[in-house]
């Protein structure tokens, strides 16, 4: 195992990060970059080695970014090289945004394979904005399915470089990895900091350990931190004693201090997850820098949902729960509120479906809880005809009364399709209300189609249905768009004339009959039967969409007779009729627990 100095000269550090679309191949050459390097000797080594999570295995993707230092010698020079292996999917480009903030290069990765992808595009964007050096490269050229030349053709296209700058390789077989990591020495610039200014470093990233508390990722900008001093955070304005800091190559290495242009992590002992926050300046207590450093804008929650414990007593254990996870996913926003059927939960913030899908199976894995979760919307904003706003992020508050307009949010997606699906794809956005931007080619075989389709259409089915319909070639990625009014209406239930919150939605008033029908006939088969007839009604204010009925239970009143007078019979009948009647003016519908879970649970 090469030995890392604590310390590294400025001109010899260099920080870059390897940006891609969803399985390109980000893990498999950090694989082979962590070999070649030597911080992992054979025997320890595995697939994915960055990926800890079980669930980014059992997945194959990234979802937490990871940070490694490497040593790499190049004409007898030692360099240190600190990698940042971010996610590729379209949910976690937050995620992508901080590690780029705390890098001067990048590698943008290719599938020689399957070409640029949606995502390709936004990352590729993120590190412009961030003015980073930018190395292309081609991997999985082994493949028997690469077309190197046409991919060549785009990439050099797209970034506008030559051919030959374009690097190809293998992360599986490991051909041109050792070309690329000199080409990272030779053409990323070393970190621009003041080494004797006052010490400014940046929190990119936090995780809680049940033991040593709060561990702090940073990325040193000016000056230097050294172990046993006082730390001050610039935002919170809290000031802890380090115990220890070091860096990550892969495993935690203590060290004595970090220089200026190095990334590492920081303990306090502190067991407080609020104390760091990502994006915050940490400052040395005695010597204070003035000025914090620019943070990252605060992600924007696209989709609500509410999460909520199956059993009411592990309420506090969910609290405690989230506010561990909020440390390790700094987009996650969350709220206590109560609901009439399920009690007391969370209502949840989410940057998509398979964040809000991570985030729970999270909760459920590592911290023991049996959750359900609600089916997931977005924010409105709702004028009423008297001139008063309402923000509604839960279909219960959505106002009753007339309204004046309701504006719901909107986005730019761009879907990246070979030219056979244009017309499928065409269908679909316009299905989901979708306004067609622009369509350009990017080669003669793929076609880059821009749309603005409102976010409550995207976050369901949308992407499972561009998948399936496109054989699974289309790639899709969106970003917010501002606010567009439409016709959207509250839908309600009604249980025997009753209304149960919990089980209305607010839909496009083209798509309210098919949403009513749908929830009656689920709700039909989920109620069990009563003593009496229940009706299940679906309602847009006064007026009924749907019904459907819950027969009644029926005793056989006429078993006893066998024979005599009809009108005996009759009688028997009649005097039942009676009884159901005023059973069901008095009687209450009892909704079983597990009735609310099956209608509302997204999965």
């Amino acid at each position: 195992m090469p030995n890392i100095p604590g310390s590294t000269p400025i001109e010899r550090i260099r920080n870059f990060s390897i940006i891609a679309h969803i399985d390109h191949g980000k893990s498999t050459l950090a694989d082979r970059m962590l070999q070649l390097t030597g911080v992992v000797e054979q025997r320890e080594m595995r697939d994915q080695y960055l990926d800890k999570m079980d669930i980014e295995r059992e997945r194959g993707i990234t979802i937490k970014s990871q940070t490694v230092r490497m040593p790499w010698d190049v004409d007898g020079k030692e360099f240190t090289l600190n990698m940042i292996d971010t996610p590729g999917h379209v949910d976690f480009s937050y995620e992508v945004s901080r590690s780029l903030a705390a890098c001067e290069g990048c590698i943008l990765l290719v599938d020689a394979a399957q070409g640029i992808q949606a995502q390709t595009l936004a990352n590729l964007y993120i590190a412009l904005d961030n003015d980073l050096e930018i190395i292309p490269v081609l991997n999985k050229i082994d493949l028997a399915g690469a077309e190197v030349e046409k991919n060549e053709e785009e990439l050099s296209a797209l970034i506008g470089c030559k051919k030959e700058d374009i690097f190809k390789i293998s992360g599986k077989t490991g051909e041109g990895v050792e070309e690329l990591l000199n080409a990272i020495v030779e053409k990323i610039p070393a970190p621009n900091g003041d080494e004797n200014a006052a010490t400014r470093a940046m929190i990119f990233d936090s995780v809680y350990d049940a033991y040593r508390g709060v561990i702090t990722y940073i990325r040193v900008f000016d000056g230097k931190i050294n172990a046993r001093e006082f730390i001050k955070m610039m935002s919170t304005k809290t000031i802890h004693e380090l115990l220890e800091v070091g860096v990550i190559s892969p495993e935690m290495k203590k060290q004595k201090s970090l220089g200026t242009g190095e990334v590492g992590y920081l303990i306090t002992g502190v067991k407080n997850v609020s104390g760091s926050k990502v994006g915050d300046t940490v400052t040395i207590n005695s010597r204070q820098a003035t000025k914090p450093l620019e943070g990252y804008t605060e992600p924007k929650p696209m989709v609500y949902s509410g999460l909520y414990p199956v059993d009411g007593s592990d309420y506090a254990a969910l609290r405690d729960a989230l506010d561990k996870l909020k440390l390790n996913d700094a987009a996650l926003f969350y709220e206590p509120e109560t609901s009439v059927a399920l009690g007391f939960g969370f209502r949840i913030g989410f940057l998509g479906l398979l964040h809000l899908e991570i985030v729970r199976e999270r909760l459920e894995r590592e911290f023991n809880l049996d959750l359900i979760s609600t089916m997931p919307n977005v924010i409105y904003n709702v004028k009423a005809e008297d001139g008063k706003e309402f923000i509604v992020t839960n279909p219960s508050e959505f106002p009753d009364g007339k309204i004046a307009e309701v504006k719901e949010p909107v986005v730019r997606a761009t879907i990246i399709t070979p030219r056979e699906f244009v017309g499928t794809v065409m269908e679909l956005a316009q299905e989901r209300r979708g306004v067609q931007e622009k369509m350009d080619y990017l080669s003669t075989t793929r076609v880059e189609l821009i749309y603005t389709i409102p976010l409550s259409e995207i976050v369901f089915d949308f992407f499972n249905q561009l998948k399936s319909r496109t054989k699974g070639y289309a790639s899709l990625d969106y970003e917010a768009a501002g606010e567009k009014a439409a016709k959207l209406v509250r839908v309600d239930v009604l249980l025997q004339g009753e209304k149960v919150d919990a089980f209305s939605a607010i839909v496009h008033e083209s798509n309210a009959y098919a949403y009513g029908v749908m929830i009656c006939e689920k709700l039909q088969k989920l109620i069990p039967r009563q003593l009496f007839e229940v009706p299940i009604q679906a309602a847009i204010g006064s007026r009924i969409i749907a019904r459907e009925n819950v027969r009644a239970l029926r005793k056989d009143v006429l078993a006893k007779c066998y024979g005599g007078d009809i009108s005996r019979k009759r009688k028997l009948l009649e005097k039942q009729k009676e009884g159901k009647k005023k059973m069901k003016s008095i009687g209450s519908v009892q909704v079983p627990k597990e009735a609310f879970i099956a209608a509302l649970t997204s999965s």
